[in-house]
């Protein structure tokens, strides 16, 4: 997709957050991996008396050509940041996916009246810095309540401010990474959570060699039996289900990749056209699939 926002009634596989604990250590493990990490910025939103009022989060992200990575951590002790400290109490790793559409107020109102319960909408925005001074980024997030989504906090959002989020200069990557393609979660029924994943986005489940997948205009989510994750990366710890335990990533060259792993001492698996990375313990439990063509993913092939 060469766009790197829907339109119409498209959605997109949109970015995936890490919880963490250490803004600095995080951008340090993305830096061995051959990540560019931005600058940290904390979250706010609008409050009725025209100023603003803290979510609770703050982040640094990997910027990638299409989508992007965010690693969020606390920084108020507010219901969101409460949320936070109880995710990393299960682990520290992804534990949110964000799926952009081009109108988050429609979608809001269609989970609501396909039974979910919905929190209000909200607007979000946090404070960046471009080359060319201040800037803010804005986003509109349609949330359901904690627990309709057993997996994390699953979420759908319309950017506003696409220039100020993905600026040049952070897109290129010592790694070669360009693109977010896939997300995948361990689960004990694969079935019932992709069934409810197509409720939640719109788009019909269907069963595949690695189990079942709810496939987007860009992207897919893939539902695994745990015993399938740990074949697609070896080694990996699975510490509770369900588990948001892997994404794919694009990049130009696995051969290039391969080489900053080497030079960073990052340990990795490669096979059958994709090369596995375990993530950095200050990022938390899970892994990458890097691939130079999302043909080559395994639950793809």
């Amino acid at each position: 997709m060469p766009r790197q926002l829907p339109e119409g009634c498209e959605i997109f596989l949109d970015h995936v957050g890490h919880f963490i604990r250490d803004p600095e250590a995080a951008s340090r493990a993305f830096g061995r991996v051959g990540f560019a990490a931005t600058p940290v910025s904390i979250q706010v939103n609008p409050d009725a008396s025209g100023g603003e009022s803290p979510t609770g989060t703050g982040n640094v992200t990997a910027m990638l050509r299409r989508g992007y990575i965010e690693a969020l951590f606390k920084t108020a002790d507010t219901p969101l940041g409460r949320e936070l400290d109880a995710a990393l109490a299960r682990y520290c790793g992804v534990h949110l996916a964000a799926f952009s559409v081009a109108d988050a107020a429609a979608a809001h109102r269609r989970l609501a009246a396909d039974g979910f319960a919905v929190r209000p909408l909200i607007k979000m925005r946090r404070p960046v810095a471009t080359q060319a001074g201040k800037d803010v980024a804005a986003f509109t997030v349609a949330r359901v309540e904690p627990g309709v989504m057993a997996e994390g906090r699953i979420q759908i959002l319309t950017h506003h401010t696409e220039a100020a989020v993905w600026q040049p200069r952070w897109l290129e990557h010592p790694n070669g990474a360009t693109a977010l393609i896939d997300l995948v979660i361990a689960t004990a029924e694969p079935g019932a959570a992709a069934a409810r994943y197509a409720r939640f986005l719109d788009r019909p489940a269907a069963k595949n060699a690695a189990g079942h997948v709810v496939r987007l205009d860009r992207g897919c989510v893939q539902f695994v039996a745990p015993e399938t994750l740990v074949r697609f990366a070896p080694g990996l710890a699975i510490p509770s289900l369900p588990f948001i335990g892997a994404y794919a990533i694009a990049v130009r060259s696995l051969a290039a990749l391969e080489r900053h792993l080497r030079n960073n001492a990052v340990a990795f698996i490669r096979r059958a056209g994709a090369t596995a990375v375990r993530f950095p313990d200050d990022i938390g439990q899970g892994a990458w699939l890097f691939v130079e063509r999302a043909a080559d993913l395994p639950w793809r092939a």
